[in-house]
């Protein structure tokens, strides 16, 4: 039988005991002390059968290949516990959605990663913004001086979204005040350069791109 989101009151669970900030009810995540910079990334959807364990778990990739991570939290902690750590899911937030569903989906980032912190996994969160209508609620929830996650991967490709990205990029870096940044996806020097004063960004490429130089250098 397949669980919808009502199913469990939307996976309630995922969030017992956490302390809920803002007006949009976002649940804060713990402290972050046992994570560190990762060694490399992992999709999600290639998380089974791939052999580099001392890796991070990411969700770049579409939300489609990832909704098991809410519908089977549980299920899915074995696997997750067997490497290095998890990046918070990447849920969608896109441009012109309504508010109340970009709201819903920084609730579901910042859920399943408590619910990972409470099982003792290392979790980096994930900052995923809009334009500036949503920097009141989509920076919530994330420890200040910690090490958070972003990707530029679908959200610089045209002159309209680098701008929304640049923009969106100042504001967390001045909210959340991040030790560390893990990028993934690519470097784009004009965006990130001017921002090296504020942090240390690690940069990670796509795995579509890794595999392909894999396989070149085969």
């Amino acid at each position: 039988m397949i669980k919808t989101k009502i199913d469990d009151g939307f996976w309630s669970y995922l969030t017992k005991g956490a302390r809920i900030v803002g007006e949009a009810g976002i649940p804060m995540l713990m402290n972050t002390n046992n994570v560190q910079v990762p060694k490399g990334l992992i999709p999600y959807d290639k998380a089974k059968k791939c052999i580099y364990r001392e890796r991070y778990i990411h969700f770049y990739i579409f939300d489609k290949y990832f909704n098991s991570i809410l519908t089977a939290t549980k299920r899915n902690l074995n696997l997750l516990k067997s490497y290095a750590g998890v990046i918070t899911p990447d849920f969608s937030i896109l441009i012109n959605q309504s508010k109340c569903l970009q709201e819903t989906n920084t609730y579901f980032n910042r859920a399943v990663g408590f619910y990972l912190q409470k099982q003792g996994i290392p979790v980096i969160p994930n900052v995923r913004w809009g334009d500036k209508s949503t920097y009141d609620f989509c920076f919530l929830g994330i420890p200040k001086n910690s090490i958070v996650a972003i990707s530029t991967h679908g959200c610089i490709r045209n002159k309209e979204l680098r701008e929304i990205f640049k923009k969106g990029l100042y504001r967390m870096l001045k909210t959340i005040e991040p030790i560390d940044v893990v990028v993934y996806g690519s470097k784009a020097e004009d965006i990130f350069d001017k921002y090296t004063k504020y942090t240390k960004f690690h940069f990670y490429p796509s795995w579509a791109s890794e595999m392909l130089t894999k396989k070149v250098g085969d």
